[in-house]
């Protein structure tokens, strides 16, 4: 029941609004106290026949010319190219980090292998002189 009373409240302030807004527009007051003639605007507006062909005629629709369209080629391929040479600085750069986190991985690895060796060494010969 309450939706309903707002939704009439709505709409008798839309009617409201459109009526009083006809009503300010047909009450405009002119700066002029003369009626200007809607002939001499029209005058002042528009131009002869001959006037407006002659004017299409001169400023026909613009096509791109074939040197813009190569400039405009260029731009698009040197921005390729750069977009290219940088994809393969960053590749470069992180091949060289991934193999320079590889060697220092194997290096520590290597060095543990070689300290657990020396721990454990018993002073006895490799495992091939020991069945002779």
């Amino acid at each position: 029941m309450f939706w309903t009373r707002v939704f009439v409240l709505s709409l008798l302030t839309t009617l409201l609004i459109l009526t009083f807004s006809g009503e300010v527009g047909s009450a405009a007051v002119r700066g002029d106290s003369k009626a200007a003639d809607p002939e001499g605007a029209a005058r002042q507006v528009f131009v002869p026949e001959s006037d407006a062909s002659n004017f299409f005629k001169r400023r026909s629709r613009r096509s791109t010319r074939y040197y813009e369209q190569q400039a405009e080629q260029k731009v698009w391929l040197s921005a390729s190219e750069q977009r290219r040479e940088n994809n393969e600085e960053q590749r470069d750069e992180n091949e060289n980090y991934a193999e320079e986190v590889r060697d220092e991985q194997d290096e520590r690895s290597r060095e543990v292998n070689e300290q657990m060796r020396e721990y454990h060494y018993d002073g006895l010969q490799p495992r091939y002189y020991w069945f002779h």
